[in-house]
């Protein structure tokens, strides 16, 4: 069974900002330990380590614009982590009030530099997904055939506007760009599963990426997983913590602990086979 972690981030010391890093380092004993940890697997090979002795076979590296002031220093990191291994696959991050001339950004980052799709952030950002401002990006990706990765619902970090992050919005999207692969990070995490859900069941070609959700409950938030298990793309968003957001303690995520709960849910095993990888596969082309 190939296992793909759709959602992953880089551990740079240089993309965090000061809010970012003390709240994830609240999940480690002390900072040093995490410092200790960036600095570990900010190395690509040790990164590769990990992941095998997580059990998984590739990871999608995301660019985060939400965690540096541009998004250019954050794809070039991304290209060169990713670079030592076709199991890193690297998706670059563009923001639309920087970018004046989008689509062709995101085509020569596509074309010149080897990115395999792009990573969204409309709640730092701050636009709503169906600005018409985006759409001679989405017009690029649909053309290449790029996957077009959404941060969705809620978030503790600083600068986050959660109204845009309601995944509604991508209901003009799928219609204006129905063969646009579009991803759901998070699933419209805390107030909008059922608008993710509609989503899904609406249009075909818009999946929900589960990363940030806790596995033991996802077939409390999502009922009809199985259902539509082709719609659905396991992720952890590693390195980032779990967190409770009631008392505000995070805890380390554990890759492997993830997969094996995914592995274990009471639903059919060719189900679990296309959330942990199957659907990715496809995604990216490496079917």
């Amino acid at each position: 069974m190939t296992v793909i972690d759709f959602h992953v981030h880089l551990t740079e010391m240089e993309t965090l900002t000061p809010n970012i890093f003390e709240l994830l380092s609240g999940a480690y004993p002390a900072r040093k330990d995490f410092e200790a940890f960036c600095i570990e697997y900010s190395n690509p090979h040790h990164y590769l380590r990990l992941m095998d002795q997580s059990e998984v076979d590739y990871a999608v590296v995301v660019a985060g614009s939400k965690t540096m002031p541009t998004s250019t220093a954050m794809n070039e990191l991304v290209e060169d982590f990713c670079r030592v291994s076709p199991r890193l696959i690297p998706f670059c991050t563009l923001n639309p009030y920087r970018h004046p001339k989008i689509g062709q950004k995101l085509e020569d980052l596509c074309l010149n530099h080897g990115f395999k799709g792009l990573k969204l952030y409309p709640p730092y950002n701050h636009f709503y997904p169906n600005d018409q401002l985006l759409y001679p990006l989405y017009a690029v990706a649909e053309r290449l055939g790029l996957p077009v990765h959404f941060h969705t619902g809620s978030s503790i970090f600083a600068n986050n506007r959660i109204k845009y992050g309601n995944p509604i919005y991508f209901d003009d999207v799928a219609v204006d760009f129905p063969d646009m692969k579009i991803i759901m990070a998070h699933g419209g995490r805390g107030p909008w599963y059922d608008e993710a859900m509609s989503m899904v069941r609406l249009h075909k070609n818009v999946y929900i990426d589960i990363a940030g959700l806790p596995p033991v409950k996802i077939l409390e938030i999502f009922p009809d997983m199985e259902r539509f298990a082709h719609k659905f793309i396991f992720g952890t968003d590693w390195p980032t913590p779990v967190f409770n957001l009631v008392n505000r303690k995070a805890a380390v995520i554990d890759v492997k602990k993830n997969i094996k709960t995914i592995k274990n849910l009471n639903i059919s095993q060719a189900a679990i086979a296309k959330i942990l990888g199957e659907n990715a596969q496809r995604l990216l082309g490496l079917l």
